[in-house]
């Protein structure tokens, strides 16, 4: 009863049965449950989609790769996708004498071969120059990495890319060709299996040539073939085992043509044998006769030693010590200077020699570049052998080309500066 006299009725508080009670926890758990269903369904679906893509995606490059051509078992390797092109050697008018082609070399990562005996019966079939239990032996290597076949032709490259076998690579580099074959071999030299030069030009620019500078020389293919077939001749005709020339223009000392035979193929340089590398112009040494008699003639002339007018008992041979000197052709008389050079005089030679001095003779002979190594941008160079000491017999025999040796280099440089006044220029 309120304070105003009226009742008031309250109603009565709801008791839930047990059974109501469980019933309500368990429509929570559920709706629990079906929530966390839900995230799982929505979590695994979102894998399953970014699986398929990912797959789908592969798929598509599997595909687009196959049509290429290129099965992708057998890739490139990418760091050498954007290799450097070794420069072009060319002559004086611009001919080719060396440049450079792309090619793949073939590798394998033994450890990824699956079936090593199978990938070595393919690969023995399609490069027959490959021994099956070479190839097996280097597949079953433990090693991460080993060639296969090193400047395959594009053929060839394809042919292994359509094998597909997993663990196979290429690796892309490019192969140096000359097109001239021997014509100029001991001029240009030529390169390793990397592109290194180790003779000749190839090696003494090879960073020029490196940087993709293109190398241009003084020397002319048509005067080069011309020289090396009339030594060629010359070589049948006296059955020599070798030969050497040049021709220099005397005024610029530029090298318009050098040949040394037996030469070689610098494209196979590996199949030359004996002394085919040897360059006989440059880098070989020999006593050049009765050529030095015109580097005692002008010496003797310069020097103010003797005139034109001049001249010498020829009618005997001289005697020194146990040595003996004579002509081959002897006349028997005196010969004037000039007719001393006509008729090839030893001895002639040698008495002007004495006149001049042994002093004389090595400081014109220095200065004509033949007691030095020869200046020529080529690495193979041979040194002058001279005496150790310089006696009166050296003087005498050295007048007429004996008791010393330079090559054939030496010797052309040294009479371009007899006839064009004096001027010694380095061969370029």
């Amino acid at each position: 009863m309120s304070g105003d006299g009226q009742l008031k009725l309250q109603a009565p508080k709801s008791r839930q049965s047990p059974r109501q009670s469980r019933r309500i926890r368990l429509q929570g758990i559920r709706k629990q449950a079906l929530e966390t269903g839900r995230n799982r369904l929505l979590v695994t679906g979102v894998v399953f989609t970014l699986a398929f893509l990912v797959i789908a995606g592969r798929l598509v490059s599997i595909m687009t790769f196959e049509q290429s051509g290129e099965p992708h078992a057998v890739r490139s390797a990418p760091s050498r996708m954007n290799v450097a092109v070794r420069a072009d050697i060319v002559d004086r008018n611009g001919v080719s004498l060396a440049t450079s082609l792309p090619i793949a070399s073939l590798y394998a990562n033994p450890s990824e071969v699956s079936n090593k005996e199978e990938a070595a019966d393919k690969l023995s079939r399609i490069l027959p120059e490959l021994k099956r239990s070479e190839v097996l032996a280097k597949l079953k290597s433990r090693g991460g990495f080993t060639w296969l076949r090193r400047n395959l032709s594009p053929k060839k490259q394809y042919e292994v890319n359509r094998l597909g076998i997993p663990g196979l690579a290429f690796k892309r580099g490019e192969r140096r060709v000359y097109p001239q074959g021997e014509a100029a071999a001991h001029v240009l030299g030529f390169t390793d299996v990397d592109g290194q030069g180790i003779s000749g030009l190839e090696k003494q620019f090879d960073e020029m040539l490196s940087s993709g500078e293109t190398l241009r020389l003084s020397i002319d293919l048509r005067i080069q073939d011309m020289l090396r077939q009339e030594l060629t001749e010359t070589m049948d005709e006296f059955n020599a085992i070798g030969a050497a020339g040049v021709v220099l223009d005397v005024d610029t000392g530029e090298a318009l043509a050098m040949v040394s035979l037996p030469d070689f193929d610098p494209n196979v340089p590996e199949k030359s044998r004996g002394g085919k590398r040897f360059n006989r112009v440059t880098k070989g040494v020999y006593e050049m006769g009765s050529t030095f008699k015109l580097f005692t003639v002008a010496m003797a002339l310069d020097s103010g030693v003797a005139t034109l007018n001049d001249g010498y008992d020829a009618s005997k041979p001289l005697h020194i010590a146990r040595f003996t000197i004579s002509d081959f052709h002897s006349k028997n008389r005196w010969l004037s200077v000039p007719e001393i050079l006509v008729y090839s005089s030893n001895v002639g030679a040698a008495l002007m020699a004495l006149d001049v001095g042994a002093t004389v003779q090595q400081d014109y002979l220095g200065r004509l570049g033949l007691l030095s190594p020869a200046l020529i941008e080529l690495p193979e160079v041979g040194s002058p052998l001279t005496p150790s000491v310089w006696r009166k017999i050296n003087t005498m025999t050295i007048s007429y080309g004996h008791g010393i040796a330079v090559s054939p280099l030496q010797l052309a440089s040294a009479v371009a500066a007899v006839v064009n006044g004096g001027i010694i220029s380095p061969v370029t």
